[in-house]
């Protein structure tokens, strides 16, 4: 019997390695069209026996240019969360997908709208964290209007003709943040909460739900007025410091958006993790020091790898033009203590 070919014969056929040749049968990392047409010509040669494999990952399967545009390229959160959906990209036996990661540094309506529509003029389909306004609206229907799907991120966007929106759940987030510092507090007091803006839906919705659980189940303990923080650590800062320094009371902090920094800053100069219960989102290296430290009790941190593979397994759907996608895909956050890091 005549032995067939190898992914070792094909690799030496093609001049490139038994890895690459994996790479470009499985698309598990991105391989140049040089490379991979090379591939494909020299399983022809030597009469491969999944030739016609080869020829639908690489000839047959369009490149599908998806667009990610996140906040703020400097947040360690958004960094990790891009590399994320490119790793999903690039990664995906589903598409012959190529990432366009973009960040907004601005939280301003009208600059997140140019930066979209100038995204769709390069890409297939685009994902999105922006806030909720009729400026950025617009420009989801005016992509849409196109041909070009829109999803939102971590955020939704009212009135909109996106295609899906994915996030953590905040309703039960904010829920979970209350109930932590309900049965943590060591005494009545006031809880303060911090809030990047209300025009993140996603943050207004965990403040709603945070207060809803408190009202139920934490008479004793009052909520203060919202810090509007714009997700900048420098304004955090400043606030926790003026609600510790001002109510010698306040046993409990939630911080439903970012400026997680900022909060970790404040209560370790201010010496105040004894007396306050802090809870805030998204593990990175600052607020895992800070839970191994006492300083934080909890973070909620966003399933980035799971929330990143839906994104991309519904943006593929999208351009092949499948009905079959959700409306909307909530997963629950990640809870950490300082014994489960």
């Amino acid at each position: 019997m005549v032995n067939r070919p190898t992914i070792a014969d094909l690799a030496k056929a093609a001049g490139v390695s038994v890895a690459t040749v994996d790479r470009v049968l499985n698309r598990r990392l991105p391989v140049s069209a040089d490379t991979a047409q090379r591939v494909v010509q020299a399983a022809e040669a030597i009469g491969y026996h999944a030739i016609g494999l080869l020829k639908r990952r690489v000839i047959e399967t369009p490149i599908r240019r998806f667009g990610f545009l996140l906040q703020k390229r400097e947040d360690v959160f958004y960094s990790a969360f891009g590399q994320e959906l490119a790793r999903a990209t690039a990664s995906s036996k589903d598409v012959n997908g190529k990432a366009w990661v973009d960040f907004s540094e601005e939280l301003v309506p009208r600059t997140i709208a140019a930066r979209l529509e100038a995204m769709a003029e390069r890409c297939d389909a685009i994902a999105v964290v922006a806030v909720d306004h009729p400026h950025v609206s617009d420009a989801i229907e005016r992509v849409t209007r196109k041909g070009k799907p829109v999803f939102t991120l971590l955020s939704d966007v009212a009135q909109s003709s996106r295609k899906a929106y994915l996030a953590v759940d905040s309703r039960k987030s904010g829920r979970t943040a209350a109930w932590t510092i309900a049965r943590m507090a060591k005494r009545p007091g006031k809880v303060g909460i911090l809030v990047g803006s209300h025009r993140y839906l996603s943050q207004d919705l965990a403040e709603i739900s945070f207060r809803g659980y408190m009202r139920e189940h934490a008479p004793d303990l009052q909520l203060l007025e919202s810090n509007i923080i714009l997700d900048d650590s420098r304004i955090a800062y400043e606030a926790v410091v003026q609600m510790l320094q001002t109510s010698r009371d306040l046993v409990g902090i939630y911080d439903c958006g970012g400026g997680r920094d900022g909060l970790v800053r404040a209560l370790r100069e201010e010496n105040a993790a004894e007396r306050v219960v802090s809870v805030c989102n998204e593990l990175t290296s600052t607020t895992k020091a800070a839970l191994i430290d006492g300083v934080l009790d909890m973070v909620l941190a966003t399933p980035i790898g799971v929330l990143s593979a839906h994104t991309v397994a519904y943006m593929t759907a999208a351009c092949e033009g499948s009905a079959d996608i959700p409306d909307q895909t909530l997963v629950p956050a990640d809870m950490f203590i300082s014994e489960n890091i």
